[in-house]
Parts: structure tokens; C-alpha cells; sequence
């Protein structure tokens, strides 16, 4: 029977590596794979082309889908729910409640694998996660560590090599602006930034 299912771990936690070899298993048995992601991540759009890409080289075309579109139907228009097919949705946390409701509704008929963050850099749920905890059937963290060694629970953001606690939640950047961390070690530079603001200017 078919499910929906969703991956999620931290920044620079294998999440598009593992969603491109999952992709590369199912065609490796004959399956027709859609791979979709939200427009909204341009990261990886170079001259118009449209890819997920990891961190260790992994990559490979896919269709993007706006805010407003109806995935029930995206998806229908490119797969028309063959019965040896599969879709995989790379950074799902982008996704509106309403997409995540379509994606259910796709699973009736298909597997719809979702890989995602599960929070955003203030620790609070994305939109489209949340939906994911909430309905989706298999629900498995990628663990990744922390420089201290422990398991990193938190997307940090630093903005010219500080952390920040303020600011847009999608702000779409790589290394230079994320840093995966376990709580302790953001506890402790989170005091740091909020020492800073409450201590008054000479």
C-alpha cells in the first residue's frame, strides 16, 4: 500500500544525497521516479535548469512547483499515477499545508517520499513539516553531529560570521549562512547574542 513518507534532518545532513539515491534505487528496478522541489529553493538553478544537488557531488534534474500550485494535479500532469512510479520531494519544509494535503492525497495511489528541515533557524516547525508530522505514515530523522560530537538538532544562521535570532524564515543559503549544532552549543552562543542586546552602548 502506498504512503507518505518524510525524511527530515538538520542543514548538511545527507538529506538530497539520500533523496537522489533513492531515486537511482527505484529506477535501478524499473520505476518511473518524479522528482519535484519548490521553486522557492534557487540554490541550484543554473541557466534555467533546475537540479537537486548535494553536498558530495550527487545531482540530477527535476521539475519545480510554485507556492500556489496544486500538487495532486502537478503531479497527475507528469506521471498520471502509473502503478510503477514513485515521487520524491526534495526540501518538502517548503511546502504550503495545502501542498502537503495534496501529497496525501497523491499517496493513495503512489509512494510520495518528502525530504526536509524540521524546523527553521528560530527552532520553530516549517509550515509544510509540520503538516508532514502531523499526517505522514513513516516519519524518520538523518541524523547529523555537531562539532562537539552530539547529535545536531538545530539550523543556526550567522549572518558575517555571527548567529542571528532575527530575520526572514527562508533565507536560502549554504555553509556560509547555516550551521548544523546540537542545542547545548546554540544555548550557549544564544546567551552570547542576547548578553550583546541588553547591554547598553557607551
Amino acid at each position: 500500500m502506498s504512503k507518505l513518507y518524510f525524511k527530515y534532518g538538520v542543514m548538511g545532513s545527507s538529506k538530497s544525497a539520500q533523496a537522489l539515491m533513492c531515486k537511482f534505487n527505484y529506477e535501478q528496478v524499473g520505476f518511473d521516479v518524479l522528482l519535484i522541489k519548490p521553486s522557492i529553493d534557487t540554490r541550484d538553478k543554473t541557466n534555467q535548469k533546475i537540479v537537486v544537488r548535494s553536498r558530495i557531488g550527487l545531482e540530477s534534474e527535476c521539475f519545480a512547483f510554485d507556492r500556489n500550485e496544486n500538487l495532486y494535479k502537478f503531479v497527475f500532469s507528469h506521471n498520471q499515477f502509473k502503478p510503477k512510479s514513485v515521487v520524491i520531494v526534495d526540501e518538502a519544509n517548503f511546502c504550503t499545508t495545502e501542498q502537503i494535503n495534496e501529497l496525501k492525497e497523491v499517496s493513495r495511489h503512489i509512494p510520495v517520499l518528502c525530504y526536509g528541515l524540521l524546523t527553521n533557524f528560530k527552532t520553530e516547525l516549517f509550515e509544510g513539516s509540520k503538516r508532514l508530522v502531523e499526517i505522514a505514515e513513516s516519519l524518520m530523522e538523518i541524523k547529523a553531529v555537531c562539532e562537539c560530537g552530539k547529535k545536531a538538532t538545530v539550523n543556526a544562521r550567522f549572518v558575517n560570521g555571527n548567529l542571528t535570532l532575527d530575520g526572514d524564515e527562508v533565507m536560502i543559503g549554504g555553509d556560509e549562512t547555516y550551521k548544523a549544532m546540537c542545542y547545548n552549543c546554540y544555548s550557549e552562543l544564544k546567551k552570547g547574542v542576547k548578553n550583546e542586546k541588553e547591554t547598553p552602548s557607551a
